[in-house]
């Protein structure tokens, strides 16, 4: 990556096990040559499917045929995402150098019954690797190259690229893992943030590696980065090794261990010459320069490596985490277990907007080189003030457990937070520990930021009762009194002690040299430089030898971003145009800052003549190099003048000056006579509210016809009415809110109005009106009346007949055909040849009388075809009245038309 830092353990090459080129082909083919049972598959880009090779020769495929001796083409066809793992546990992949996409749309990738489908690309991840039969005998996934490992890129937000979930005695080495965008995942600018909403995602996927429940694990010689959610995301582990790998520039976290309740890890989980740095910031994926960095007060996270609660003995050793935008090495969650622990040793922690280093229970930092140099992101990307020096900045965080031991032995640390060395908790069985440190102080930036200017203080007990055993160290510039134990009136005298450009070499005349206390298993330094040189060993992380030594290297800046003056150009008509006319001008602006710079968001403004009226978009975001154009509507004055007059658009931005930027074009008005526009002139509507004109029984509902025309002029827009009604209280009723209309378009809709079963007979008046935003102009109503009726039912005389009617469905469709049914009887006899009389009473009020005799069941049957139109639709009152002999009777039902 073309960001990667100078790294302080690059020197010197024969005291150290870096991968070598003739190193790293031993390793490879020893481990290789080592699965004596188990089968080695390969792939390359010039491979077949898993149909026309087997896998098992490193050859290309012939291009014809089947099953054939050669490499499948890509790693889906070794774990397939919708198929049988076709590898065992226990074998080996080896994959050849090239570009492999993970992803839907990636050979392999196929659209089956399973999880990898076109409808969910963010599940067309790799299955689990599966387990090795034991940790002697791993299933191997190897980049054949370690010079030019094979790159697996994620895609269309893919949810991660390797899985480890379930996955034991494991190796994993020699690759790339990464993807192919700028983006960062819910990033909180709209520039930075990645598509999660509508396909295409775009060429983004959000973690690169996932594991849980998995054991015996070696990862080694990997390179993630650039993942738009986090580098690593995993927990539950027991017994990992992790060596030679870099975990950079991912959008959220580098490493991340909260994967929920079954997170804490086991065992051993040792880090060797790893570097975790920029995590929190995304990655400009064509040149691997880090941006849009952000953290946790902007929505983001930005812990370089961070855990949930874990047990496990953590080891991290002659590794470089740097540059995160939280904290660098989060291990504050240790479990406080007599049988956890964590080790740090020849780690350089640097640029971290948190605390660099936090560690828990027993614990042992040492021989390594620790900047606070917590505000290095101050007024960078998207940090906000509140990302500054986090949880106070302390360059170190040591939280302290009872009868546990913490030592702080050997170190170089400096820092701008609250405090060098913070710890928390602990009791007088506590054994605290520091010694033989170099604590350089600074200026604290965050009481200097609030006006309150005062220096880090060099340790600061933060509750508990435990009591520090100081020794041998050498302390410069802190607020506050000198450990006992300790000097603090003596300049070190390091090479560069300033934050930017800190250097820990001690000086030829520097006090610290031959001044520390001899301390047991102490033969090497910080470089891993033989300790001690002279009458005694020096304080601090770095050993001064003889002639002088080996220095640390300078840490190497990102790329800066420069600015540029933006492209702008404004083109429009270059005719004549009749006064009043609307002409459309483009605006094409291109941001010509450096590809290292985050996006931009220019503001947009515009200049029009006096009177004349305009539109232009308020603002547009690009990206470094890109273009993007959008239009300036102008309007003249129907009076203006014949002749040219000017047209101008200006961008610029937060970056002040440097994207101030403008452009201008013309706007000729013709000399000949324009006809003015028509006037639009705004009038009364027509409204008429028609309904029922006969009686209807309490409770009945009724439909009534609101119609409404638009009198406005033809120059007039469209008017958007409101409607309302008025109806006696405790009655029911719906109208629609609103009826929009075209000037001299008329429309309708239907108030439908349901009485009271309880309200008494007579005539009621409904109402409804309309409005508009134009005013009293279009206010006007109209009203009708219900008319309830009598609900007075003569009784059958008394040793008459009885009479019962029904209808065959309670609700009908428009243009359904309604059948009824009506029954005299005089006690359990049916009378034969009774008049019956239908009266069907329709929502309009009108009365449909049909006629008809029982028969011999003492049955008379009619029917009624209901109408098609809306206008049919509402509820409907049936009345059949039966005269049998001088006696005549009535019976009653309803039914409804939609």
């Amino acid at each position: 990556m073309s960001f990667t830092l100078s790294h302080p353990l690059a020197s010197p090459p024969s005291s150290r096990s870096l991968l070598k080129p003739a190193f790293s082909a031993l390793l490879f083919f020893a481990a290789i040559g080592s699965a004596q049972a188990a089968t080695t598959y390969y792939v390359r880009t010039d491979g077949g499917t898993a149909a026309q090779c087997t896998g098992k020769a490193d050859a290309a495929y012939s291009g014809s045929g089947t099953s054939q001796a050669c490499a499948w083409k890509h790693p889906y066809y070794a774990l397939p995402p919708n198929e049988t793992a076709r590898i065992a546990g226990g074998d080996t992949l080896i994959i050849g150098s090239g570009s492999y996409m993970i992803g839907w749309g990636a050979p392999g990738a196929a659209d089956k019954s399973g999880r990898c489908y076109a409808g969910g690309p963010y599940d067309c991840y790799l299955p689990p690797i599966p387990s090795g039969p034991s940790p002697t005998a791993k299933t191997r996934i190897l980049g054949k190259d370690a010079k030019n490992p094979p790159k697996l890129w994620g895609t269309e937000r893919v949810t991660h690229i390797l899985n480890l979930n379930g996955s034991s005695n494991v190796e994993i080495g020699n690759l790339e893992i990464t993807d192919q965008s700028d983006c960062v995942e819910g990033h909180s600018n709209a520039g930075a943030r990645c598509e999660r909403n509508t396909a295409p995602y775009g060429q983004w996927a959000s973690a690169g590696l996932v594991a849980s429940n998995s054991k015996n694990v070696w990862l080694h010689d990997l390179n993630i980065h650039g993942l738009a959610h986090s580098g690593i995301h995993a927990g539950g582990l027991t017994d990992w090794l992790v060596e030679r790998v870099k975990i950079n520039a991912n959008g959220w976290v580098g490493w991340d261990g909260d994967i929920g309740a079954a997170s804490s890890n086991a065992g051993q989980i040792v880090l060797r010459e790893v570097e975790i740095g920029w995590n929190g910031c995304g990655e400009r994926w064509q040149t691997g320069a880090p941006w849009a960095c952000w953290a946790q007060e902007g929505g983001g996270y930005g812990d370089g490596l961070g855990t949930a609660k874990t047990g496990g003995q953590w080891l991290i050793e002659d590794s470089f985490i740097h540059h995160n935008t939280s904290d660098g090495l989060d291990l504050l969650y240790m479990d406080g277990a007599a049988s956890s622990s964590v080790t740090v040793r020849r780690v350089y922690a640097v640029g971290n907007a948190g605390n660099q280093l936090k560690v828990h229970g027993n614990s042992t930092i040492e021989n390594s080189v620790v900047n606070g140099n917590c505000a290095y992101f101050n007024g960078k990307d998207f940090m906000l003030n509140g990302d500054q020096c986090r949880a106070m900045g302390n360059t170190l965080s040591v939280g302290l457990v009872a009868g546990q031991t913490a030592n702080i032995r050997h170190n170089t640390i400096v820092g701008e937070g609250d405090c060098l060395i913070l710890t928390g908790g602990g009791t007088s069985t506590t054994k605290l520990n520091i010694q033989n440190n170099v604590l350089v102080g600074k200026p604290d930036f965050l009481a200097t930021r609030s006006g309150w200017p005062e220096q880090t203080c060099a340790h600061y007990a933060d509750g508990g009762s435990a009591i520090p055993n100081f020794a041998g160290n050498l302390v410069w510039q802190t607020k506050g009194q000198c450990p006992p134990g300790s000097v603090c009136d003596k300049d070190p005298k390091l090479k560069n002690m300033t934050l930017a450009s800190f250097d820990p070499a001690p000086l030829a005349d520097s006090p610290i040299i031959d001044k520390a206390i001899a301390l047991s298993g102490f033969n090497q330094d910080f470089l891993l430089q033989p300790r001690p040189v002279g009458a005694g060993p020096d304080i601090g992380a770095i050993e001064l030898q003889a002639g002088g030594g080996t220095t640390l290297p300078p840490v190497t800046p990102p790329p800066s971003c420069t600015r540029a003056k933006p492209t702008i150009s404004l083109t429009g008509p270059t005719g004549e145009l009749k006064a009043g006319s609307n002409a459309s001008y483009t605006l094409s602006v291109r941001n010509n800052d450096s590809a290292t710079c985050a996006s931009t968001n220019f503001q947009l403004a515009k200049t029009v003549p006096a009177g004349w009226t305009s539109s232009l978009a308020s603002t547009l975001a690009l990206a470094p190099g890109a273009s993007s154009t959008t239009v300036l509507a102008v309007t003249s004055t129907t009076t203006a003048a014949a002749g040219k007059y000017a047209i101008a658009s200006g961008i610029s931005s937060a970056a002040g000056s440097t994207h101030t930027a403008n452009a201008s074009a013309s706007y000729t008005v013709a000399s000949t006579t324009v006809t003015p526009p028509p006037v639009c002139t705004r009038s009364a509507p027509t409204v008429s509210l028609t309904g029922p004109t006969g009686s209807l029984q309490a409770g009945i509902k009724a439909s009534y016809t609101l119609s409404v025309r638009n009198n406005d002029s033809a120059a007039c827009a469209s008017s958007n009415f409101q409607l309302a009604k008025t109806v006696p209280a405790g009655w029911t009723s719906s109208l629609a809110s609103t009826m929009e209309l075209a000037p001299g378009a008329s429309s309708s809709t239907v108030l439908a109005v349901t009485s009271t079963t309880t309200a008494a007979a007579g005539k009621y008046a409904i109402a409804a009106g309309i409005s508009s935003a134009a005013g009293s102009t279009h206010t006007a109503n109209a009203s009708a009346s219900y008319t309830v009726a009598s609900p007075t039912v003569t009784p059958p005389p008394t040793g008459s007949f009885t009479h019962t009617l029904t209808v065959n469905k309670s609700t009908y469709a428009l243009g359904e055909r309604a059948y009824f049914t009506a029954r005299a009887m005089k006690g359990s006899s049916p009378i034969r040849g009774a008049r019956v009389v239908f009266n069907v009473t329709q929502p309009n009020g009108q009365v449909v009388k049909i006629s008809a005799t029982t028969a011999s069941n003492g049955y008379a049957k009619a029917s009624f075809s209901i109408g098609r139109t809306k206008a049919n639709a509402g509820s409907y009152f049936m009345r059949s009245d039966a005269t049998s002999g001088p006696d005549t009777i009535s019976a009653y039902a309803n039914f409804t038309a939609r």
